[in-house]
């Protein structure tokens, strides 16, 4: 049963990306209701959970390309999200004026904050059946429970910092995506 344990833990790991990503909404769509709260935590959640999936189910045919790649597609999409963000804000003089987040918009966050996610299932290939749907599953349930506080905590901070909170979740996007490329170039020597 120790495989439970790993899986939370697999599951807090894998979630920390869509939780600043999580912050960094609430932070800048002052507007944010609780409907699309929760649909930000569950796709989210959904994401995080199908990514190792689809992994474990690609398996070692596509694991050297998967590798290669997802770093840097997840480090372009979120720094041209972010830029967009930090853009955005800057244009907008007034202090009251908010980012609005767009379910489309929504929908890329997801993919971009789970993709690398997609190398955490090769390892599991070979393991009971159950273990690794049950491993999935729980990261999926964990990653939305941390998004739903996540963009809470993000939403109150939000209203006090105002516009001032768009540029901060840009910088979060882009950190995030910096970390992400330079862990994969620290990874090739």
């Amino acid at each position: 049963m120790f495989w439970i344990i790993e899986s939370i833990f697999l599951g807090i790991g894998l979630a920390m990306d869509a939780v600043a990503v999580s912050i960094s909404n609430g932070l800048s769509d002052s507007k944010l209701n609780k409907k699309k709260m929760i649909i930000m935590a569950l796709a989210f959640g959904l994401f995080q959970g199908l990514m190792p999936l689809f992994g474990y189910l690609i398996g070692s045919i596509f694991k050297q390309w998967i590798s290669a790649s997802i770093p840097i597609i997840g480090f372009i999409i979120l720094a041209f999200l972010g830029s967009k963000m930090i853009i955005g804000a800057i244009k907008k003089k007034d202090e009251d004026s908010s980012y609005t987040l767009g379910y489309k918009l929504l929908f890329v966050q997801a993919i971009a904050t789970s993709i690398d996610a997609l190398t955490a299932g090769i390892p599991y290939i070979g393991r009971d059946t159950v273990e690794v749907y049950t491993t999935f599953i729980l990261v999926s349930v964990i990653t939305f429970i941390l998004c739903l506080i996540a963009v809470k905590i993000g939403k109150l901070f939000g209203k006090k910092l105002s516009n001032k909170a768009c540029i901060f979740g840009g910088i979060i996007l882009i950190a995030i995506g910096l970390k992400m490329i330079i862990t994969f170039l620290i990874g090739l020597f």
